[in-house]
């Protein structure tokens, strides 16, 4: 049950609910992102699908727990709040980043990248500043004070 249909539990403040929406938003990026990499792998025969199965298998457990933690983030679950930061607010993040800083310093430069990016990759990219974005602002919000109290708040009604 929902924490705000509660008896005497408090509304969920606007910066949970968007919190939420936005960790929604990046398990949608991320699987989007999947399906493109997938596509690609299978289109140039660098991978079959039944190579990839294990990866997938792994990304659709982490992104049905992201759905899951989002959920209960928005019932008011002060310990999913945490789960969300330090798995994928932390490791997650680190997972997005790795691959392109570590492009960057071996010299290669943002020109250079948008000078030889097809359509394909220009997707990919897009798509990985909007699931960025979507980790920090649902990390930020769900850290807010009015957050805070909320969390605070529902942990002392409970």
């Amino acid at each position: 049950m929902s924490a705000q249909l509660l008896v005497g539990s408090p509304a969920v403040p606007a910066s949970v609910k968007t919190s939420s929406s936005l960790w929604f938003t990046a398990v949608g990026a991320g699987v989007f992102e999947s399906a493109l990499a997938v596509a690609g792998m299978l289109a140039d025969g660098s991978a079959s699908l039944a190579g990839l199965a294990g990866g997938l298998g792994f990304r659709l457990a982490v992104f049905a727990a992201a759905i899951f933690l989002a959920v209960r983030l928005r019932q008011g679950r002060g310990r999913a709040r945490v789960a969300l930061a330090l798995t994928l607010g932390v490791f997650g993040t680190l997972s997005l980043v790795v691959e392109p800083v570590q492009w960057l310093m071996d010299g290669h430069s943002i020109v250079e990248f948008f000078a030889g990016a097809d359509a394909m990759t220009l997707a990919f990219t897009f798509s990985r500043v909007l699931h960025l974005s979507a980790v920090w602002g649902a990390m930020a919000l769900m850290f807010s004070p009015v957050a805070n109290a909320y969390f605070r708040s529902v942990r002392r009604s409970a």
